[in-house]
């Protein structure tokens, strides 16, 4: 099995995985610092969140990638984290660790129930594809807005891609990475002075529980998640073709994960959508099949983010945010591309697939829920609303 794994594995595999993990922990990082704050965490505790994170991201990826055999990516709650940035103000540790480990039992036993699978295999594929579409459509945008912040820097990747496609389309991304590095170094936008060296140390914190911050913070947290991580992370999987991937189990083991590093600060783990894609697309492996060594190298470099801790914090900090955004952009143009071409195939489909896709993409939030989850709402509406006129 593990000769397989070895022999399955191309360099543009562990690229895809490395591009996802640093796009994902360098555009959320300081949401995750945020809420650890709200709490009252100290230094220490922020790292052992790190830790925590990173080990249940990355022993997630790792596991699920390697038994389904398909590119399996998890991550933390970014809107989740979002949530208790604003909502553990006043709250002490114990009782957030406590409301972790509720949304962590509600996630486990939604899983268990197998509700969840049943639910998302009714969603129509032109309209998965479109609220994919929706929600990677702005990174393709980040690309040509950091060309007018930083036009030497983000031309230099774009020429990089252009010429890679042409020429050697299998690494093109690696080399609009190597480009990237080289071209900020060269310009003076490296800050290798804020690296700062420390591994993870874990800091258990006892879980308190109080019903209002059970159900002011615990289930909010769940609901977030859910609607707004799980949902898009289910139909990227379908839109590129895993349908085979049993959901149930996978929403069961990122609840059990939450459940065990909860306590250490893995207050939610998930589906990942985003930085999902960028490992299941052809860009990580011609052959699909294959795309799952992605998913193996993604955890992995998570298992590295848990362990290096505030050290690998800083090093992404150390290049500008520019090379982040454009990176991925010019690593998900593929995807957005096949997303709106699923979207817009079937003539039946198509308004309701582009109601989906625009109310996704205008990043319109209610309720403090976001805007994936109520373009498919909108999406769904409209399919059965046509479907019902014919």
């Amino acid at each position: 099995m593990s000769r397989s794994i070895f022999t399955d594995t191309s360099l543009s595999a562990v690229s895809a995985g490395f591009v996802a993990v640093l796009v994902g922990v360098a555009s959320s990082i300081a949401i995750v610092f945020e809420a650890a704050r709200a709490a009252g965490a100290s230094e220490a505790m922020m790292v052992s969140w790190i830790g925590a994170l990173g080990l249940g991201m990355g022993l997630t990826c790792i596991l699920f990638s390697w038994y389904y055999r398909a590119p399996v990516i998890t991550a933390w709650s970014t809107p989740g984290a979002a949530l208790l940035a604003t909502s553990l103000q006043g709250v002490s540790m114990s009782e957030a660790v406590g409301a972790f480990l509720f949304s962590a039992v509600l996630t486990l036993l939604l899983g268990l129930s197998g509700t969840f699978d049943k639910v998302t295999r009714k969603i129509p594929a032109p309209v998965a594809s479109a609220m994919l579409a929706g929600i990677l459509v702005q990174f393709g945008l980040s690309v040509f807005t950091s060309l007018q912040a930083s036009p030497a820097l983000v031309g230099a990747m774009l020429a990089a891609y252009l010429l890679g496609r042409r020429w050697l389309p299998r690494y093109a991304i690696i080399l609009v990475l190597i480009t990237g590095f080289v071209a900020s170094w060269l310009l003076g936008l490296t800050h290798f002075e804020q690296i700062h060296w420390a591994l993870s140390q874990p800091i258990l914190v006892a879980p308190e529980f109080k019903l209002s911050t059970l159900f002011g913070v615990g289930l909010p947290l769940f609901i977030v998640t859910m609607t707004s991580q799980n949902i898009p992370g289910v139909a990227t999987l379908r839109a590129s073709g895993y349908e085979r991937v049993p959901v149930s189990p996978v929403i069961s083991g990122t609840g059990l994960a939450s459940l065990l590093l909860t306590p250490f600060g893995g207050f939610a783990f998930n589906l990942a959508a985003i930085t999902a894609v960028i490992c299941t697309g052809p860009e990580a492996h011609p052959d699909p099949a294959k795309r799952y060594t992605a998913g193996i190298a993604a955890g992995i470099f998570y298992l590295l983010v848990g362990l290096g801790g505030v050290t690998v914090v800083s090093l992404f900090s150390a290049f500008p945010p520019a090379l982040i955004a454009s990176l991925a952009g010019l690593a998900l143009i593929g995807t957005i591309g096949a997303s709106l071409e699923g979207a817009t195939r079937e003539s039946d489909s198509r308004e309701a697939a582009l109601i989906t896709f625009l109310v996704t993409a205008s990043g319109a939030s209610f309720l403090g829920i976001g805007s994936a989850f109520w373009g498919l709402v909108g999406g769904l509406a409209s399919h059965w609303i046509f479907k019902r006129r014919d």
